[in-house]
């Protein structure tokens, strides 16, 4: 082997050196090659070090990964992968870094979520315009959360056009979505959500409907210029009327409602006025409760009180029992509107005051209270009272007559008006006592074996007091409507 030992090889001319010739290989001992700028033939920079800094290419150059190849190491900078060659159609688990465009015009899909780290990114994208007909759901991993909800809810996506990009922050908000676009109006995004009974008024607003429970997920959560803000109406279940002769009538279950200038400025319920307000609200799940109206109870017994409904931050009180023919039957008369007084036990003469409406307290009142028994020769029982107007007190003069029910009150949420949450009737010796109107039970008249009238369904109306021997109305049941506006 021929061996040339010398301390500097150069060029006798020109600015040229070549090593080796074509089609030969140049092999250095130990691979060990250095400088400090490795250059392509037109002098363009392809590598180069400055302390501890190294800079691949030059200005104005692009820097491509041959096919199939990957990198690492490199970290990501808050985007993804878009994968364009691959749209979705079916079911499908996501990976941290991706982006997905998604077709749901065959029917709704479902994207479940990677096992969150912090930093790991995911993005969507309604592919054919479509998540309004059938929604996307994404599901967190395991009982991770999203935007801080529920541990392991999931969320829908239902506006036409949507995208989102969430990001995994930590094990207390989960996925938190830090991109929302919807291909609209420029500034103006809606409120968008699934759950209960949908229906569109007015053109331009949707309305929710939840006669028993359920979850309004809001799938993005609008902007100032477009909506970002839900109406509402709470009603609890009524009370159920009192048995045994006498007996008083069930309190109408309390009344929550916003003013509705957030939807179309429908005319509300005279309690949908300050300081009641429209509700802001975020990408998540929000868990739904109607409460049912109580139960009848046997012969010669109070009522019951009915069940309390709730929507985020409202809560409606059920109404307050009908009280029956018994000294120990004052009990669980109040509630969101207060039970009317039976006569059992009662000193004859004055009229003795009936349950108390808007218990727990709240602004507005969610109801008023339940009307007064007496006890004079004969015995008058109290309607129960209604959202709208307290409970008319019994009458014991000769002859005894019950008090009708209190009012409810209207309110045009749903795109016409409805009269809901009205007290249920006292007993009559002179005929039934009607309820109050917007469901509320009549009471029975005075022969034995007579019922009380049952309060009206999701409307939570007061059940009506009954005769001897017969058992008090139930309570009508309450519902929960959500409001807001999704398009211009």
């Amino acid at each position: 082997m021929s061996k040339i030992e010398v301390n500097t090889v150069d060029v006798q001319c020109g600015t040229n050196l070549t090593v080796g010739s074509a089609c030969k290989s140049v092999t250095v001992a130990g691979n060990d090659v250095r400088s400090n700028a490795y250059k392509a033939a037109d002098g363009g920079n392809i590598a180069s070090q400055s302390g501890t800094t190294i800079t691949l290419g030059a200005s104005g150059d692009t820097i491509t990964l041959a096919s199939g190849a990957s990198q690492s190491g490199f970290g990501r900078t808050g985007t993804v992968d878009w994968q364009t060659g691959s749209i979705k159609t079916g079911n499908f688990t996501a990976a941290s870094g991706e982006g997905y465009f998604i077709n749901t015009t065959s029917g709704a899909i479902t994207m479940s979520l990677p096992a969150g780290s912090a930093g790991a990114i995911v993005s969507v994208q309604d592919y054919a315009n479509t998540f309004d007909s059938n929604a996307l759901t994404i599901n967190p991993n395991g009982s991770e959360k999203i935007n801080g909800g529920t541990a392991g809810a999931g969320i829908f996506v239902s506006t036409e056009s949507q995208g989102l990009t969430f990001v995994y922050i930590d094990s207390t908000q989960g996925w938190k979505t830090v991109q929302d676009n919807t291909f609209g109006t420029a500034g103006s995004v809606y409120v968008a959500a699934t759950g209960g009974t949908i229906t569109t008024v007015c053109t331009n607003f949707k309305v929710h409907t939840f006669t028993g429970p359920g979850t309004f997920c809001v799938s993005a959560a609008g902007s100032p210029s477009g909506s970002n803000t839900v109406d509402y109406l709470v009603l609890a279940g009524g009370g159920s009327g009192g048995s045994r002769d006498r007996a008083g009538g069930g309190g109408a279950g309390g009344y929550r409602e916003s003013p509705g200038s957030a939807s179309g400025c429908y005319t509300a319920s005279p309690l949908g006025s300050s300081p009641a307000a429209a509700l802001p609200v975020s990408v998540q799940g929000y868990p739904i409760t109607v409460g049912a109206g109580a139960s009848a109870n046997p012969p010669a017994s109070r009522g019951n009180q009915g069940s309390t409904s709730t929507f985020s931050t409202i809560s409606s009180a059920g109404g307050g029992a009908g009280g029956g023919d018994a000294p120990d039957d004052a009990a669980n008369l109040n509630g969101g509107s207060g039970g009317g007084r039976g006569v059992g036990g009662l000193p004859c003469g004055p009229v003795v005051p009936g349950g108390a409406g808007n218990t727990p307290p709240v602004s507005p009142p969610q109801g008023q209270n339940g009307g007064g028994g007496q006890h004079n020769g004969n015995g008058g029982s109290g309607g129960g009272g209604g959202a709208g107007a307290v409970g008319v007190n019994g009458n014991g003069n000769v002859p005894g007559q019950g008090g009708a029910g209190g009012a409810g009150v209207a309110s045009s949420i749903t795109g016409s008006p409805v009269t809901r949450a009205g007290g249920g009737g006292g007993l009559g010796d002179q005929g039934p006592r009607p309820g109050g109107s917007g469901g509320g039970g009549a009471g029975a008249n005075i022969p034995p074996g007579n019922n009380g009238t049952a309060g009206s369904a999701n409307t939570g109306g007061g059940g009506g007091g009954s005769a001897n021997s017969g058992t008090g109305g139930a309570g009508g049941s309450g519902v929960v409507i959500i409001r807001y506006k999704f398009q211009n």
